[in-house]
């Protein structure tokens, strides 16, 4: 077919197909070009209208296009770094506590709203240290009966030490091994090779009748950190009383977390990342071996490519639209652990979201927290709102009841948080909580429990509130320390935030 025809013409078009412009119908080669192939002369978007001829982008639509891909990259390597920028903050802050080179710090007397750690809580006797294997291999004798979690620093699973580790709660030896490691490997030690050289260790103790001595004791008793070379004369370990101390271990919301990205990424070998985000990360600059320097242009861009990936990664956890968060039909309790697995998987696919989220309200990762094991580990469940969907508000009085036999085998709290830092909200109470082991609070008859939640305590009520700050939002972690069946049949469920007159 040499040529064709008007009305032949005529029917292509009506049919939503266009031919080659100009001289189409006087080549021998021309054939009917679908629509959707082409692109128009002009486009309206987002960006302003772009402008082509014949397909080519003109300079102003190349600029408009460019800038709005270093911010979307910009955006992407936000919330995909906010494990890695946690972390790099939480060595800060231990650096800053000398809780490095095998010291390790220990809340003694419990965390309290002083010290800014991501969704600490008031319960547990926390011992902290960083891994450091860039000189070889490391030795860390753990102790029994606690929860202990190491992870890397892109903050991924490294294996858990104690109840739910390979040692079953007895306590034992690990060998860490550092990722380049091809010596020999000594018998006697659980051995694990991080991804990573730098790595984060914590420990989880118990109290006691309310006492957290008993769990420091043994703590102190049972930790050591020494490298391997050491081991058959394992040095003294030192420990620092963390209790009362401000801190700051939290990553930055505005352009610094790119540098705080940056620092993983020039510390750790390239096989310790998935070529995806490093590939995310090197379209902005950041790349092993080379200075993270943008220019002014692309330093504006990705100021407010940080801007927006904070306001992102807020919406997905204030006002999340995964109804798969959501614990119950009707209910503004859900879980942290979308997906219910630690590496944010479903159907193989990775979470996106879920991941972001996480990280940006709380820290450590294993499975032993999204596992459903009855009477094992733990189990949690954030709110931000009352029972008509409103943010709660620190100026407000609330009521939350707990119904009888919270399904807790060893005990249960609810955790006040300070939206804007995810820490504890910092009231006059030392302590923002409330749970099973406050002395002194007041069950009902029926063995419900009220909850009370405002500036002032109601009358009669002070045992059982907890102070939040007028001007000041706020929201809450419920956690089941040894969770029972009736918490994963959801045949037991909390109650919701009932706002008081």
């Amino acid at each position: 077919m040499k040529h064709l025809h008007s009305a032949t013409l005529a029917s292509v078009l009506a049919a939503g197909l266009s031919m080659q412009p100009a001289l189409a119908g006087k080549l021998n080669m021309a054939t009917a070009i679908p629509a959707e192939i082409t692109t128009p002369d002009t486009v309206p978007t987002r960006l302003g209208r772009l402008k082509f001829k014949d397909g080519l982008p003109d300079q102003a639509t190349v600029a408009k296009v460019y800038e709005n891909l270093d911010f979307m990259r910009g955006v992407e390597t936000f919330l995909n770094g906010i494990p890695a920028a946690s972390m790099v903050a939480i060595r800060q802050g231990l650096r800053d506590m000398g809780t490095v080179d095998g010291t390790v710090g220990i809340f003694e007397n419990l965390m309290d709203s002083r010290s800014l750690f991501l969704t600490g809580n008031t319960e547990s006797v926390y011992a902290l240290s960083w891994l450091d294997l860039k000189n070889g291999p490391m030795v860390v004798e753990s102790a029994p009966n606690t929860l202990g979690i190491v992870n890397d620093f892109w903050f991924r699973y490294v294996t858990d030490m104690g109840n739910a580790g390979p040692d079953k709660g007895k306590g034992g030896k690990f060998l860490f091994l550092p990722p380049d490691y091809a010596g020999e490997v000594p018998p006697g030690y659980f051995v694990l090779k991080s991804p990573t050289f730098n790595n984060i260790l914590v420990w989880r103790g118990f109290m006691v009748d309310n006492d957290p001595q008993p769990a420091v004791a043994n703590l102190k008793r049972h930790i050591r950190i020494y490298p391997l070379a050491a081991a058959d004369n394992p040095p003294e370990n030192k420990f620092i009383n963390l209790s009362g101390r401000e801190v700051n271990t939290i990553h930055a919301n505005n352009f610094k977390i790119y540098e705080e990205i940056n620092q993983v990424v020039q510390e750790e070998p390239s096989a310790s990342l998935d070529p995806e985000r490093r590939g995310l990360f090197a379209s902005i600059g950041l790349i092993k071996g080379q200075h993270f320097a943008p220019d002014e242009k692309l330093k504006k861009t990705l100021t407010e490519a940080a801007a927006v990936a904070n306001a992102t990664v807020r919406a997905t956890l204030y006002a999340t639209r995964d109804k798969a968060a959501y614990y119950y039909t009707g209910s503004n309790w859900r879980t942290p652990f979308v997906g219910g697995n630690h590496e944010f998987l479903a159907d193989g696919g990775r979470l996106l979201d879920a991941r972001s989220m996480f990280h940006y309200y709380a820290t450590m990762i294993t499975p032993a927290m999204t596992l459903k094991m009855v009477g094992v580990g733990s189990q949690y469940a954030i709110n931000d709102r009352d029972a008509q969907g409103r943010y709660l508000d620190g100026g407000r009085n609330y009521r939350l009841k707990l119904p009888p036999n919270v399904p807790a085998k060893n005990f249960w709290s609810v955790v006040v948080y300070d939206a804007q830092t995810r820490s504890m909200l910092q009231t006059d109470q030392r302590y923002p909580s409330i749970g099973s082991q406050r002395v002194g609070m007041r069950t009902n008859a029926d063995g419900a429990v009220d909850l009370y939640f405002g500036p002032k305590a109601p009358a009669g009520k002070e045992a059982n509130w907890v102070q939040t700050v007028p001007g000041k939002s706020w929201n809450v972690l419920f956690r089941l320390y040894g969770p029972l069946q009736p918490w994963f049949d959801k045949t037991w469920r909390p109650g919701e935030f009932e706002l008081l007159k």
